[in-house]
């Protein structure tokens, strides 16, 4: 009874819809290129880098040290021994507990984690302006003297195997896992899993060791970007970093992408549901070279934006898959091309299909201006976006000094994406995105899908 009112005023919306003739939208203004606020740079004689950056008007300051470790500087029996070490820094120091370095976070407005990544590890937080001074000392004690108590070690790596289970039955972490295997065997890029035996054998002496070995000055970055008393913050930092040891310089990674071509399945009985990874290693392109922003154009017009072709193809045309997505994954010295997509089990294949045949398109008849324009306005905008906060500037500071940058790459990226001409995109699909070359791994129901998988390759268990 109490839907009629609301059924009429959807009729009466419609009509008037109707009635009202549609505007054109505004044309977009010139594109303006991003600036960044002035960065104060300097180094303390440990050699430990600092990037100092006033931004915005809220009274809050994010402050992250970045040191360039993780589980690159394992070995092949010690994986995820990273992270276990980082989240063991988090349970106390020689001087303060876990409790006490919580509770003094959240006094100042924030918390503070430890996140260790494949080629860096975070300790951060996002506090107060006037409590900068004491986050910096807080950061310093956990980077500096963690304590590693006996007595969470057990708690920590039962965490540690709920997230092995997790992540090695989850089928987006096991396509992920599978790629990186494929295209970095025997390198630390390619051991995404240790064994339950492995994590359970980790002793603190290994923890320690792996801390001492590469936790160090000449390794760490700090940022700290908001409001804050420059002075007061850089006395801060020389004071409670100078006796840091210096430690060795950053491990610069070897790395080999091979190119393995085929289909990789890992079967999953019952599944309603594909999911699948389709990628290939992008040689010679890092973050700065000639063709990457070239690539991420091209990138944005296959999948990686809601308008592009593979998406509106799988998703608005075909109704396969809800959010199809393409990306550029860029590690350190390394970096693929990636189509990800979860598609109903019995269109598995006619969804590679479509994958494929958008790549020998767009290899094949160049982008029209129009088109392109569409996709650069969208990069743009949405790289304005991004920087719109202190931890995304933070990850973009960090992103310049890990993969030696300038601050020119911010300041001319939104002029670059532009710059980028429908000969271009061709170009680079041509070099980079070989459909012969792909490597297309698939976790689903194999009695379902192993015949749909067959005209792509041969198929590897």
């Amino acid at each position: 009874m109490r839907r009629l009112p609301m059924m009429v005023a959807l009729y009466a919306t419609a009509a008037l819809a109707q009635a009202v003739p549609k505007e054109t939208p505004p044309t977009p203004g010139p594109p303006t290129n991003f600036s960044l606020p002035e960065i104060r740079r300097f180094a303390l004689p440990n050699g430990m880098r600092v990037r100092l950056m006033q931004y915005g008007n809220t009274p809050k300051v994010a402050i992250r040290l970045v040191t360039q470790t993780g589980n690159i500087d394992e070995s092949a029996d010690r994986v995820w021994l990273a992270n276990l070490t980082g989240d063991m820094m988090q349970q106390g120091t020689t001087t303060r507990s876990a409790e006490e370095i919580a509770r003094q976070a959240a006094l100042m407005g924030g918390t503070l984690s430890v996140n260790a990544g494949m080629n860096e590890t975070w300790i951060g937080t996002d506090v107060f302006t006037e409590s900068a001074t004491n986050a910096v000392a807080l950061i310093a004690d956990v980077a500096r003297n963690p304590r590693f108590p006996e007595s969470e070690m057990a708690r920590i790596k039962t965490d540690a195997l709920r997230k092995l289970s997790f992540e090695s039955s989850d089928p987006q972490s096991l396509t992920d896992a599978k790629l990186r295997q494929v295209f970095y065997p025997n390198q630390p890029y390619g051991r995404p899993f240790p064994t339950p035996e492995m994590l359970q054998g980790y002793t603190l002496d290994q923890i320690r060791q792996f801390h001492d070995r590469n936790f160090g000055a000449a390794r760490s970055r700090l940022y700290v970007v908001g409001r804050f008393d420059q002075a007061a913050i850089e006395s801060a930092i020389r004071r409670e970093f100078a006796g840091w040891k210096a430690g060795p310089p950053p491990a610069v990674p070897v790395v080999s992408p091979a190119s393995r071509p085929g289909v990789y399945l890992i079967d999953r009985p019952g599944a309603v549901q594909s999911t699948m990874l389709i990628a290939l290693p992008v040689i010679g392109v890092v973050p700065g070279s000639p063709d990457y922003r070239p690539l991420v154009v091209a990138n944005a017009v296959l999948g990686g934006s809601f308008m592009s072709r593979i998406t509106s193809i799988l998703r608005e045309q075909k109704g396969y898959a809800y959010s199809p997505v393409s990306y550029v994954q860029m590690m350190l010295g390394t970096g693929y091309w990636a189509e990800d997509a979860d598609v109903t089990t019995n269109v598995t294949g006619a969804s590679i299909r479509v994958v494929i045949d958008e790549i020998d398109t767009l290899r094949a008849q160049p982008i029209t201006a129009d088109e392109l324009r569409g996709f650069q306005n969208f990069l743009a905008g949405i790289f304005v976006l991004f920087n719109s906060s202190r931890d995304s500037i933070t990850v973009q500071l960090s992103s310049l000094d890990l993969y030696g940058l300038g601050a020119d790459y911010l300041r001319d990226y939104v002029k670059s994406i532009y710059a980028v001409t429908p000969a271009d995109l061709q170009r680079v699909m041509q070099k980079y995105i070989d459909p012969a070359r792909l490597a297309i791994v698939v976790v689903g129901d194999k009695k379902a899908i192993a015949e749909q998988l067959k005209p792509f390759g041969t198929i590897v268990e």
